[in-house]
């Protein structure tokens, strides 16, 4: 080893650049860490991010009745829309007007209950406008609403991620301190597979995986009170099971809930389809903090 490495930390002179069979703690053998400061006038206690393998599963729906879910139960929440080209949460929320800012950054609107959101929807001069840019662009705005955006002090944002692996997902796991993440994910047998992907993103991210909700499980007939797979049989469990994580919960089809999303009065509807899972989330941020 050289005297120079040993003096300035930098690479021995015969350094080959192949860090998986070298053991020298060096600058390129560390593992960095990206991960971005929020606003300096936010506080943020904790990050939850929800995705899927593939979209048209309700994740939003999920995201929004869990930020919902949290806020009846006393804590501060807000919500980070990152799914840039397809922002749904606004709507969910009957938010239209546009963003705000000040000397200190961009203000999140703030819903009927008080929940912070921050989304694309609410810089673009019409709702209905299209954002036809490309995967860097995209990252970098989602980074700004982390780094940016006045949250202020928040128990719990969560993250409502685009489907897939691509850019946006790999832009969050790396410059936030996500605290874990909840799969959101359908009966179609194609599912499991998506979802495996998703698990192990993060896995390879060192992001923990909270858990698995189902959504669409069932429908339940309101005047026989039976229950019906309209999607096929369930295969939430054997999903969990096989990627060695819990499943959370498996939602029916609602369609009073889905109106209500549609009508922007999500947190008109009560709902306790996600309580245990949003008390096992506290259960699990409090023993992280003791950890």
């Amino acid at each position: 080893m050289s005297d120079e490495f040993e003096n300035n930390g930098a690479a021995p002179e015969d350094c080959t650049h192949d860090c998986s069979s070298c053991g020298v703690d060096c600058p390129s053998n560390r593992p960095q860490d990206l991960r971005e400061p929020c606003n300096p006038h936010s506080v943020i206690r904790h990050v939850i991010g929800v995705v899927s393998g593939k979209g048209g599963v309700g994740k939003s729906m999920v995201t929004s009745l869990l930020a919902v879910t949290m806020a009846r139960m006393g804590y501060r929440v807000g919500i980070l829309d990152a799914d840039i080209t397809g922002p749904s949460i606004p709507k969910a929320f009957g938010i239209h007007e546009r963003a705000t800012g000040s000397d200190q950054g961009i203000l999140p609107a703030l819903t009927a209950s008080g929940i912070s959101v921050m989304s694309l929807n609410l810089l673009t001069e019409h709702e209905t406008d299209p954002v036809i840019w490309r995967g860097p662009v995209i990252a970098g705005v989602v980074k700004q609403f982390w780094t940016d955006v006045v949250w202020g002090e928040l128990d719990y944002l969560f993250v409502d991620m685009p489907p897939g692996t691509g850019d946006v997902p790999l832009t969050v796991f790396q410059s936030l301190p996500v605290d874990g993440i909840v799969v959101v994910t359908s009966p179609q047998d194609l599912v499991g597979m998506i979802v495996t992907k998703a698990v192990r993103m993060a896995q390879m991210m060192d992001i923990p995986v909270l858990g698995l909700v189902e959504n669409f499980s069932y429908f339940q007939c309101p005047d026989c009170g039976n229950r019906h797979s309209i999607f096929g049989p369930s295969h939430a469990a054997e999903t969990a099971e096989a990627n060695g994580i819990a499943l959370l919960a498996q939602l029916p089809i609602d369609p009073e809930l889905a109106h209500a999303c549609d009508e922007g009065a999500v947190e008109g509807v009560q709902r306790d389809y996600l309580d245990s899972t949003c008390d096992l989330i506290g259960a699990m941020m409090r023993l992280q903090k003791k950890d």
